[in-house]
């Protein structure tokens, strides 16, 4: 009878070989809103050129691969970790945006660690009531 005993269903992490379409398209439209909007504050009301274009290609990838590589590596982590780390990347990224608009670091610190913990506070009460 040792066949028909029940198996322990996989995580849903442990199944994660083939992603859906929206697993990438998410963080690439993620990425591509903080890039726009991350050259257009570097722009700083002067005329468009290549060096904002790239800048902003450039901020755009690097958001939306930290974006994927978090929501992949993400489920497998504590919630409390988990929580910790979407509130890091929110309070990081909100931060260099706010610093863009030359604002005194002080100031870029404060909001970005304002941000980060309102997120993790956030994620944590999410996924502390949606967890089994």
């Amino acid at each position: 009878m040792a066949h028909a005993a029940p198996t322990a269903r996989r995580r849903h992490s442990e199944d994660m070989h083939h992603l859906s379409r929206s697993a990438y398209t998410r963080p690439l439209m993620w990425g591509l809103v903080y890039g726009i909007y991350a050259a257009f504050m570097k722009r700083q009301m002067g005329p468009v050129d290549a060096g904002n274009v790239f800048y902003g290609i450039l901020c755009g990838a690097l958001f939306a691969a930290c974006m994927f590589a978090l929501a992949r590596i993400g489920p497998g982590l504590p919630r409390e970790a988990r929580a910790v780390a979407w509130g890091a990347f929110a309070g990081i990224a909100i931060g260099y945006l706010y610093s863009l608009a030359e604002e005194s670091v002080l100031r870029s610190t404060g909001i970005a660690l304002a941000v980060g913990a309102v997120v993790a506070a956030i994620a944590f009460y999410r996924y502390y009531t949606r967890e089994d």
